[in-house]
């Protein structure tokens, strides 16, 4: 009875953990990035671009999942841009802002949507400034859809926003400005 009892609890034992090994082993496969968003918030109504900057450095893991510094000192900031972090190290990280042009019809689409390609084939992601209802909201890039699309992840709250037509936003907004950023090696 004793070899059967034991038995039972190897076999059972075992099981669960090949069940935990195989639950971690899927969570290992997802994106990270994904991770990072879905874990991240946006703490006060004026502070997409801080927040941006953050989902940027938790992806790279130079800050924890925890980590709202950026955020907590802009607070509402109404008078921010993306020039606040232009040419900025953060962590190793030093963020630069582009495409800073009028919106109009010289804007220099085909290139700026040239430099965002290039910086997700370096395996970047990209701050891109989109329209919303009453100004301008923060999203972060962070790939390409097989059509040539670029996906683009932000946050309102804890409310996840994704766009899967960045392209057409940003042709009928005549332009847009991004963040892009280097890593020290």
């Amino acid at each position: 009875m004793k070899k059967i009892l034991f038995s039972s609890i190897v076999l059972l034992s075992t099981s669960f953990i090949f069940q935990l090994k195989a639950q971690a082993q899927k969570i290992d496969s997802c994106d990270f990035f994904e991770t990072v968003v879905n874990n991240h918030d946006q703490l006060f109504q004026l502070s997409c671009i801080p927040s941006a900057v953050e989902m940027v450095l938790k992806y790279y893991k130079v800050v924890d999942l925890d980590f709202y510094d950026l955020q907590n000192k802009w607070k509402n900031k109404n008078d921010g841009s993306f020039r606040d972090f232009d040419n900025k190290e953060l962590y190793g990280i030093t963020f630069s802002q582009k495409f800073v042009l009028p919106r109009d019809a010289s804007f220099p689409i085909d290139s700026l949507f040239q430099t965002i390609e290039k910086e997700l084939r370096s395996k970047k992601k990209v701050i891109i400034s989109l329209p919303a209802d009453k100004g301008w909201h923060m999203f972060v890039i962070c790939k390409q859809t097989p059509d040539g699309d670029f996906v683009s992840y932000s946050k309102l709250g804890s409310h996840t926003l994704i766009l899967r037509n960045t392209k057409e936003i940003v042709k009928k907004s005549n332009g847009t400005e991004i963040m892009t950023y280097s890593i020290r090696p």
